[in-house]
């Protein structure tokens, strides 16, 4: 059995960028992951919003994170190739009584080091001509921004194992044991050995800590289910929307996606069970309710597609990162829930740099890469280059889904890379086949024959999401 020097336990947003900053080094890395597919869970179901760090305690990990990854969003995503605009946020105060949380936020932003604007009503109604019209003022955030999610975590771990960093999916840790100088991480089909264990396992964070000792946290999944709506217009709102803070949370939110598409929510409430993605009337209907005191003209007739996500919240209130209390060589990275998402950089960072670089000797290597091969999206510009690189590019020319303009070639081209899709999802989240209006309706039937040629299998082997998530289920008379 292969041993390692690091192995990280889950392959969402914050393992993805803890096992990048790691690549840098002359050290053997594994990352596992109980999913298909890497970013699949709280990475993959969220609202795609890269925080200013106006809104978490100061002093804490949030914000302290939060600040910090923030600044390193343009880099990285330059590097990534993932689409990352600044589009800034707003956040509104729609009672006179509101007004004075507006101005406590502002002081809290101040202490947090972040760039924030009060604004009149007038202000708030020029920048957002759809806003409730008797709105009071907002928060100006013009650092808070938007990210294509999917990518980002796709695209991080493609660079990871780019660089060397070994990827094991459908893995789910079962036992961890330490054997003289090395962790024994056992999952339901092998073990692996490692001299640093780092657990990043979302919502499942404190049951792997549980393995190695008592811990004194506890993460509880709060639930936010959302609507997405097509990309039918521009304007509907042009910043970030937010709802003044709560206990539970930054609220129900309005804002525009990197593809075009809008998205209205989460809901917040607590949920005993970690895999709970069921969304329910009731609770959309109290999303719609409150979206729509914001921003009272959103085309619910619109909507594309729900679904809920879950976000790992810790009992101690913020992220926790430290070594665990029995042994420097596990490092719990728990809690990691919103402002998670862009503290992810800085987390990622922080754990090599301050918590894994003492405890193992590690040399940067000379030939690092911290860029992935350019992406060829060829409609999301319509420029004359496109023209020529599909013509010169025959399979760039055959369209795949209408509806997201994704072609046979964009398709071959994530097949082929380090990090592949080996999904109906996964494809999905990556070139975005099968997110439009029809939800795959009409080109779900070529991309299971796509993948089922790509990986030499029967089209009944091709799973939609897990390993046990069949789309076809037998060949029926006549059938190719």
């Amino acid at each position: 059995m292969e041993r390692f020097d690091v192995l990280i336990i889950g392959a969402g947003v914050t393992g993805a960028m803890i096992a990048r900053n790691l690549a840098k080094y002359d050290v053997k890395v594994a990352l596992l992951d109980k999913e298909n597919d890497v970013g699949n869970l709280t990475s993959n179901a969220n609202s795609a919003i890269i925080h200013s760090g106006y809104d978490p305690l100061p002093g804490t990990n949030k914000a302290k994170f939060n600040v910090l990854g923030n600044k390193m969003f343009d880099e990285i995503c330059e590097d990534l190739d993932v689409n990352f605009y600044r589009v800034g946020s707003l956040t509104v105060a729609l009672y006179d009584e509101q007004l004075p949380l507006l101005k406590e936020l502002a002081e809290r932003s101040k202490q947090n080091g972040v760039e924030v604007k009060l604004l009149s009503a007038e202000e708030v109604k020029k920048m957002e001509p759809n806003i409730n019209p008797n709105v009071k003022g907002a928060l100006f955030a013009p650092t808070a921004g938007i990210v294509d999610v999917f990518n980002f975590v796709v695209h991080a771990v493609e660079n990871a194992v780019d660089n060397g960093v070994k990827l094991f999916l459908n893995e789910e840790v079962t036992s961890i044991v330490k054997e003289g100088e090395y962790y024994k991480v056992k999952t339901q089909k092998e073990e692996f050995y490692s001299k640093v264990v780092i657990n990043a396992a979302g919502c499942y964070a404190d049951k792997i800590a549980s393995m190695v000792e008592p811990i004194d946290w506890k993460i509880t999944p709060r639930k936010g289910e959302y609507f997405v709506l097509d990309h039918y217009k521009e304007g509907l709102v042009n910043h970030v929307i937010f709802p003044l803070p709560s206990e539970k949370g930054k609220g129900i939110l309005v804002t525009m996606t990197t593809s075009g598409n809008y998205l209205v929510g989460p809901s917040s409430e607590l949920t005993d069970e970690k895999d709970d993605y069921r969304t329910d009337p009731p609770t959309l209907k109290n999303v719609r309710a409150q979206a729509s005191e914001m921003v009272p003209s959103i085309p619910f007739n619109q909507v594309i597609r729900v679904f809920a996500g879950n976000r790992p919240t810790c009992t101690r209130h913020d992220f926790v990162i430290e070594y665990s209390k029995k042994d420097k060589n596990f490092i719990n990275v728990g809690g990691i829930e919103s402002p998670g998402f862009v503290s992810s950089p800085a987390i990622g960072e922080y754990v090599v740099e301050q918590l894994v670089k003492p405890i193992l000797s590690m040399k940067e290597k000379a030939n690092y890469n911290p860029k992935v091969r350019k992406y060829h999206r060829l409609y999301n510009e319509m420029r004359e280059d496109n023209y020529k690189f599909s013509n010169e590019h025959l399979n760039y020319s055959e369209i795949i889904c209408n509806c997201e303009k994704v072609t046979l070639g964009e398709i071959l081209d994530v097949l082929s890379r380090s990090n592949p899709p080996h999904s109906v999802k996964a494809l999905k989240r990556r070139t975005r086949a099968g997110f439009g209006k029809c939800q795959g309706g009409f080109c779900q039937p070529r991309v299971v024959l796509i993948l089922a040629k790509y990986y030499g299998v029967s089209p009944l082997e091709i799973n939609y999401d897990g390993e046990f998530s069949p789309i076809l289920l037998e060949k029926i008379k006549g059938g190719r």
